[in-house]
């Protein structure tokens, strides 16, 4: 999978960038270091957001059933009031509430000198436009992508660009195996699936989810343990799943940009300092 930062150069055919400088009155050079600025970002709160496999199938299911994928093939849609009040619900649940939304427009602001005003404007669209991105990965449907980094002129300018800002693209590695090649990928591609119609909706969309069954059985060990396991399997067996989930979770949600530490370490803060207080009485 495309990191996001990359992910979101192939929006609207590579032509994202140019939609969202005209949106915001911006030129494309402060469009590109506005977008990478909210990647790392992006990238947070979706791991946070889905710190275990039922979050994850949660945002999943709410990302297949939302029609995403139009906001990411015409950004245009992403800037009405429809588009606008769907990145909104994908903002709350990826940053949790409104205080996380304006710190973080706030630091973006800070870093490369683009209004915070815009910032507030432009994160429910590239929430929008990212989902629908994600939703194309994840079903195979992204076309074959464009590297605008390799020995292109606007490659080499957008990597100046950033790198005056404190950003730059990661270098690419040789493909690595899919992180969809494995038994669930079939099952999680037909939850993505355009729905048919049904005689009857189902009881338990999650628990009848084919995809949640997959996920559940590659993840068991984050869940019930076996009673014929030993005392020590199921523990080493939980932590494998845990590595594994996390590595999952890295790899599909890399922001593909790599940032000055100081700003890495306020996004991590901003979520930290508005993260949800534990109900009095129980442990943090």
């Amino acid at each position: 999978m495309l990191p996001l930062f990359d992910m979101m150069m192939q929006a609207q055919n590579g032509a994202a960038m140019e939609a969202v400088a005209r949106q915001f009155n911006l030129a494309q050079e402060q469009a590109t270091k506005a977008m990478a600025a909210l990647m790392p970002a992006f990238s947070a709160g979706l791991k946070r957001s889905t710190s275990n496999p039922y979050d994850f199938v949660g945002l999943m299911q709410a990302v297949a059933s939302g029609n995403y994928a139009r906001y990411f093939e015409d950004m245009s849609r992403a800037f009405t009031p429809e588009g606008i009040s769907d990145g909104n619900n994908i903002l709350a649940q990826l940053f949790g509430s409104k205080e996380v939304s304006r710190a973080i427009a706030a630091q973006a602001a800070e870093m490369t000198g683009i209004g915070q005003d815009i910032y507030k404007r432009m994160l429910p669209v590239l929430a929008d436009t990212l989902m629908g991105g994600l939703f194309k990965q994840t079903t195979g449907q992204m076309a074959s992508p464009v590297n605008p980094f390799v020995n292109t002129p606007m490659g080499d300018t957008i990597q100046k660009w950033l790198e005056s800002t404190g950003f730059a693209p990661k270098p690419k590695a040789a493909p690595a195996p899919s992180i969809f090649d494995n038994p669930f990928r079939q099952a999680m591609q037909q939850m993505f699936s355009l729905p048919k119609a049904q005689p009857a909706p189902q009881p338990n969309p999650f628990l009848d989810n084919p995809f949640a069954k997959a996920f559940q059985e590659m993840m068991g060990g984050l869940g019930q343990q076996p009673e014929s396991k030993t005392p020590e399997a199921p523990k080493d067996e939980a932590k494998v799943a845990a590595d594994s989930y996390g590595e999952m979770l890295n790899a599909m949600f890399d922001s593909g940009l790599e940032v000055q530490k100081t700003y890495q370490r306020n996004l991590e803060a901003i979520f930290e300092t508005y993260r949800p207080k534990p109900a009095p009485g129980t442990k943090s």
